[in-house]
């Protein structure tokens, strides 16, 4: 049975589900930051999805980040499967800005979390409502 590591439990919050994928929101004030993370057990990279869920993620994936482009009016995307300190297949999508703290490096080990208030969070959530198609339910909304 899938269930989310703890790690991502502790950093993130849910924002709800596509199809395959959890989608997350790393509580970092620094930089709006999401994370899919397919439903699978005993998965840490891409290539161990089946086919279809390969092709699922892939949907998602570039669905979310032509939404978060447009909704965060991104400079640019980081997009990545790191899975270094967490081994559960997640992929990371992190809205940059050449006004951020870290521009132009890496997000990665540059500098620490600056922890999001609640109001941050709900900010960066409800920008997203209305936006995300592909089958998407947010955290506490029925099917």
């Amino acid at each position: 049975m899938f269930s989310l590591h703890h790690q991502l439990l502790a950093d993130c919050r849910k924002v709800g589900r596509f199809p395959l994928s959890l989608l997350l929101l790393m509580k970092d004030a620094q930089y709006p930051w999401f994370i899919l993370v397919p439903q699978r057990e005993d998965v840490s990279e891409i290539f161990q999805l089946n086919a279809l869920d390969r092709r699922q993620l892939l949907d998602e994936s570039c669905h979310l980040a032509e939404v978060l482009k447009d909704v965060f009016a991104a400079d640019k995307l980081n997009i990545a499967a790191l899975g270094n300190m967490v081994p559960q297949l997640h992929v990371h999508h992190v809205v940059r800005y050449r006004s951020d703290v870290a521009w132009p490096a890496p997000v990665w080990g540059r500098l620490p979390v600056a922890e999001c208030d609640e109001q941050l969070i709900a900010q960066r959530i409800d920008r997203l409502r209305g936006v995300l198609g592909l089958g998407f339910v947010f955290s506490g909304e029925r099917t």
